[in-house]
């Protein structure tokens, strides 16, 4: 039976997420984090391989009443996309009205952490890039999946999946979305992502904002957030 040790926290993980990425050497990569959770580890991984950093937004949709169960994921860009749980779906009845209201809601707090980020761009040109998603961790899917069909239309030259941990099922098909899915730890059962942290606690815009700015005082211009 495997032991799996936990990372310290976050940029830990990144850390040591960045040594196996490493030597994948991607070509012209690009790395996208999705916040808040993954931006500590995508600065640690953009560090390493001397890339620019960037973001891709995903916020997910509750079920009515229970909104801690994501039944859809929504993705910022020209074109937003939005992903349904199927499976939810198959169960649950959930009118159109509420989808359409809770999407507009989502985007408008995912508009308001961009401008907040990055200022009022329209998300990151990955075409002919090495597009590198990376997260603190995957539970179910929903969101990354998501994040995954949004960056497709961009016509990125390669699209990777990079994460500490994520249970062997998701990463196993999630292999069928991306070109490529690097996760350090699948533990089994799984839990939470949130377990294989000694520190996980949440993280709010200032702790982000703050670790942007060292981030952008250590590397050169060309690296900061794309336009």
């Amino acid at each position: 039976m495997s032991v799996w040790l936990p990372f310290k926290n976050r940029q830990d993980a990144g850390r040591a997420l960045a040594v196996t990425v490493a030597k994948r050497k991607f070509a012209n990569p690009i790395i996208l984090a999705m916040p808040r959770g993954g931006v500590p580890v995508g600065i640690e991984i953009a560090k390493q391989l001397h890339a620019p950093l960037d973001f891709v937004f995903v916020r997910r949709i509750g079920v009515p009443g229970h909104r801690e169960v994501a039944m859809a994921a929504v993705v910022d860009g020209a074109n937003p996309e939005l992903v349904l749980n199927e499976e939810i779906g198959r169960r649950i009845d959930i009118p159109q009205s509420y989808i359409d209201a809770e999407m507009k809601s989502e985007l408008e707090e995912i508009d308001r952490r961009r401008r907040e980020y990055v200022g009022p761009t329209g998300g990151p040109d990955i075409a002919g890039h090495t597009a590198i998603v990376v997260d603190d961790g995957i539970a179910t899917g929903t969101s990354m999946r998501a994040a995954i069909k949004a960056l497709r239309r961009k016509a990125p030259k390669e699209l990777i999946v990079a994460v500490p941990v994520a249970p062997h099922d998701v990463v196993a098909s999630l292999r069928s979305d991306a070109d490529e899915v690097i996760c350090l730890q699948s533990p089994e059962p799984f839990y939470a992502v949130g377990m294989h942290y000694a520190d996980f606690h949440q993280i709010d815009d200032d702790e982000i904002a703050q670790a942007l700015a060292e981030f952008r005082k250590s590397i050169p211009r060309e690296h900061h957030a794309t336009s």
